[in-house]
């Protein structure tokens, strides 16, 4: 199995080859389509896209890490943190192509 790795434009491309609208339209569809989400995960808001999965912004309290090459603790501030659920539909449909 080759790696290939999808991009907007990859997208856009599919869009305006199944939809049928212009290379232009089907490029802003994407944008706006990412957008909408990218602009729910920062107001903390959770996505959920039927049959493919859901993205959630958790957040993750201060801990305690320690350097691995020296051993010395080193405190690890707070942070938001961004979780990809995959649906069971995806799931089974990734282990099917195996």
């Amino acid at each position: 199995m080759e790696n290939h790795t999808i991009t907007r434009a990859d997208l856009a491309e599919a869009v305006y080859e199944e939809v049928g609208l212009s290379r232009n339209e089907s490029s802003d569809l994407v944008e706006a389509v990412l957008d909408e989400i990218s602009t729910a995960l920062v107001k903390g808001e959770n996505v959920k896209i039927s049959s493919f999965g859901s993205f959630s912004v958790r957040q993750k309290g201060e801990r305690v890490g320690r350097n691995p090459k020296t051993g010395v603790e080193v405190p690890i501030k707070p942070r938001k943190v961004l979780v990809f659920k995959a649906s069971h539909v995806l799931r089974d449909r990734v282990n099917e192509s195996s």
